[in-house]
């Protein structure tokens, strides 16, 4: 008897149901990544849990929470925004340079948002009205911004003293913090435009298939200057935020910003090629990253491993869109 004769004909409805577990699976991949990664460090140590850390390891993945919306308007479709790890920076610097010159706290923020928006707005029309290569406009306008912004700066980290911006980072409405609502509101504003509106079945459209979209009417030049333009926005936003919670402007490229927005966006549910979003999952996904930081620092590993584990989840979400439907 041979061990082949042993092997049963597979049953089809079987076997669909192996193969449809995977797929179900790799669409909550964030959220239960998320659960499984707050229990392993529950379990590590006792700090981990706390409430005290929990509402800080909240408030500081709202920062990545609103750079990675951005990210999705650029990957929903089909494209990738590398500049945001410059452009990040570059707004916090344009809100520092304005408030060290003279200019209030109000001027500096519309400035650092606007700032944020004209990248965008550059990148948008470079892919969508010049038909460039978005890998390539982004990572050629991450290296202008960088060197921008120390020139703006000379290279060193400008104090921004705003009670404002310090209550805007540490206070809220009772125990809601406000970088907890500024994250909601801009999560609530990206699912509206993206699953209510037409613009945004024109992004999932361009996405999906852009010569189809194309033929269809849809005016995917203008659509993809829109999430160009959308994703600079957020990054303005973004860098108002960080310059609220580390009371100052710091230069230096935030290449593990880069990184986990893509991450975050990729194993939250949305395809790397386009043409679908999760701004849930989004959402989680940074939450996520930013566990795994703060886990780390309280375990006292070495800051050294944390590009390290970055890397790896950004490889495991890529191993992860292949599953998905």
């Amino acid at each position: 008897m041979t061990a082949a004769a042993n092997i049963a004909p597979a049953d089809p409805r079987a076997r669909e149901g192996r193969t449809g577990i995977l797929p179900k699976v790799a669409e909550f991949a964030a959220p239960l990544a998320l659960v499984v990664l707050w229990v392993a460090f529950f379990i590590a140590t006792p700090n981990f849990l706390t409430l005290d850390n929990i509402g800080d390891l909240l408030v500081a993945s709202t920062i990545l929470t609103v750079l990675a919306l951005g990210q999705q308007f650029a990957i929903t479709v089909g494209g990738i925004d590398l500049s945001v790890g410059a452009n990040l920076p570059w707004s916090a610097a344009l809100l520092g340079y304005m408030t060290s010159h003279g200019h209030s706290v109000t001027a500096g923020i519309v400035v650092a948002i606007l700032g944020g928006l004209a990248v965008g707005v550059v990148n948008g029309l470079l892919v969508g009205r010049l038909h460039m290569t978005d890998f390539v406009v982004t990572l050629g306008m991450l290296s202008v911004l960088s060197g921008c912004t120390l020139l703006l700066t000379h290279g060193n980290t400008v104090a921004v003293n705003s009670r404002f911006l310090q209550r805007l980072a540490l206070d809220g409405i009772g125990p809601v913090r406000w970088f907890w609502l500024l994250a909601l509101v801009a999560a609530l504003v990206v699912a509206g435009i993206i699953f209510r509106t037409r613009i945004g079945t024109h992004l999932l459209a361009t996405g999906g298939r852009l010569e189809a979209a194309r033929d269809t009417g849809i005016s995917v030049d203008r659509i993809r200057l829109f999430a160009y333009a959308i994703a600079g926005l957020l990054c303005g936003v973004a860098g108002v935020m960080l310059v609220a919670r580390n009371g100052g402007a710091d230069p230096s490229v935030q290449t593990t910003y880069l990184l986990s927005s893509i991450a975050a966006v990729v194993l939250g549910g949305s395809s790397l090629s386009g043409g679908k979003a999760s701004v849930l999952g989004t959402v989680c996904g940074a939450v996520l990253f930013t566990s795994l930081i703060n886990g780390f620092t309280i375990l006292g590993i070495s800051q050294y491993y944390q590009p390290v584990a970055v890397g790896a989840v950004l490889l495991l979400a890529a191993g992860i869109s292949r599953f998905r439907k």
